[in-house]
Order: C-alpha cells, then structure tokens, then sequence
C-alpha cells in the first residue's frame, strides 16, 4: 500500500495491487522492492516454522508447505509484472506468470486457513480459532465472485482484492499468535 501514494492517481479502491508492479508504472521498480519479496520471505519463513512447530501432523506440516508455495508465488508476481494497466486481453507471457502466480497465492493461502479449520480444533483444542479459520476462508471465498464483477463494472475491484488478501494475512497472523502463545 506505501507504494500506492507514490502512484499519482492511483485508487486503492479500484485498482489492482498488480498495477503497482505495472509495467509502466512509476511504482514499477519500487513495488516488488517493498512488497512482494519481503513478504515472500516472510511466508517462507512462516511456512518453516509452521512445518517444525506442529511436526507432529502430517496435515500441518502440508500447510507450512502451502505457506512457503505462497511465499514463492509471492516473489513470482513481483518479479513476472503484469502490462500495463494488467488488461487480461492478449496478456505477455511475463503477465501470464503473474496471473498464475496470483492463482497459487489465493489457493494455497485459502487451502492452509480451510486446513486449520479443521486443525484448529484437532491440533490446538481450540474452538475461537477453528471458527475465526472458517471466517476468514469465507471471507477469502466470497470476495471472489465480487472480484470478478468489479473487473467487470471496472470499479470497487481494488477494494474486493484487498479484503480477499487481508482475510488470508489476518489469519496467518492469527496462526502466528497462537503459535506465540503456545511456546
């Protein structure tokens, strides 16, 4: 978002976070710098440490791995940027892996939180996160279909997009507290 007021004109509310990257854009150098790849690393390294703290389920180890695959697709659509204004007609083949790359952020992040909607009570015996895990995959599920008819109507997509991420980053943080709690 920090790059966002370095754009003129740029609306967070009906702009992609993609077009940040944009080729073209003046944010183009500056916003995998500050966005994608430090948070790629963080999901890694989240990742890492989900798979070695719940070592003991096979099942949690898997979604530190769908953590790190998220973390990877994050430096993937900064490093692969979309065209300009990301237009999905006749995409380059750099915003083609954007695209996907995006794809593979949502599932694995959706999969993990969908996952601990079930470990949350299995692993921690804990029934507030097990129904703040269903909340926020609901969260990320719904805003999918407004997504798409924002793109559409060519308003309020910025707006969806970043409700969709922020309930999957609110869920890792939420994962990550409760790991804190733990140790």
């Amino acid at each position: 978002m920090a790059s966002g007021f370095l754009y003129p004109g740029y609306s967070q509310i009906n702009q992609a976070m993609s077009e940040l990257g944009a080729q073209g854009a003046p944010t183009h150098v500056l916003s995998p710098l500050i966005n994608n790849y430090p948070l790629g690393f963080l999901f890694i390294f989240f990742g890492i440490a989900v798979s070695k703290t719940f070592h003991e389920s096979k099942l949690a180890i898997f979604t530190g791995l769908l953590i790190i695959i998220h973390g990877i697709a994050s430096f993937c659509t900064g490093y692969f940027s979309c065209d300009v204004g990301c237009r999905l007609e006749s995409p380059s083949t750099s915003q083609t892996i954007h695209n996907y790359s995006g794809l593979v952020m949502f599932a694995s992040i959706f999969l993990a939180s969908a996952i601990w909607s079930y470990l949350g009570r299995k692993l921690l015996n804990s029934l507030p996160f097990t129904l703040f895990s269903i909340f926020c995959s609901l969260v990320a599920l719904v805003t999918l279909p407004l997504m798409g008819n924002a793109l559409e109507a060519g308003h309020f997509f910025g707006l969806y997009q970043r409700i969709n991420y922020g309930a999957s980053v609110v869920w890792i943080a939420g994962l990550a507290l409760l790991m804190l709690k733990r140790y």
